[in-house]
């Protein structure tokens, strides 16, 4: 019996060398899963840079200068904000973080790519027009699917808190 999804896709019969004879069902690719918003592929990117500097002790703007001159993948404009916005603000910024963090935790202790991702979403909360909410998802997203599995809920706890002292 023939299901009747696929009813009326076309087939084609080929007989193996031993003789069996197999149906070839003709599919259509799926198509692919979104991948965010340019907003947030902004974010990824600014955190790519704000890492690299923090991994090779460099300065973040030279990172950016960098990348912008190589242009490949292009550094859209809302990552220069980010990168330039965190790094103008960065003593503020960490302030807010080691403030919002549990005791016996300092900045430092953080995995980078936490401590960069809760720089990028202090940043947006305090300086920015994005609401508190889009910045704090938005952070807990990408340290979901770049960090560890513990980051999402770390970033959140520590995000919470930080708004918490902004009211």
């Amino acid at each position: 019996m023939t299901d009747p999804a696929i009813a009326d896709v076309p087939r084609k019969r080929i007989t193996t060398p031993d003789g069996t004879v197999a149906e070839l069902i003709e599919t259509v690719p799926s198509p692919l899963p979104e991948r965010g918003s340019a907003r947030t592929k902004a974010r990824k990117r600014a955190l790519d840079i704000l890492f690299e500097a923090d991994l090779r002790q460099a300065d973040p703007l030279a990172v950016l200068a960098a990348h912008l001159e190589l242009d490949e993948p292009p550094v859209r404009a809302f990552t220069g904000e980010l990168v330039q916005g965190v790094v103008t603000h960065q003593a503020e910024i960490d302030e807010f973080v080691e403030a919002s963090l549990n005791p016996g935790w300092t900045l430092q202790r953080m995995p980078r790519v936490d401590r960069n991702l809760a720089r990028i979403a202090v940043y947006e909360i305090v300086h920015t027009e994005v609401s508190d909410q889009i910045a704090i998802a938005e952070c807990v997203a990408l340290g979901q699917e770049l960090s560890t599995d513990d980051s999402a809920a770390f970033l959140n706890g520590v995000l919470g808190a930080v708004v918490a002292r902004q009211r």
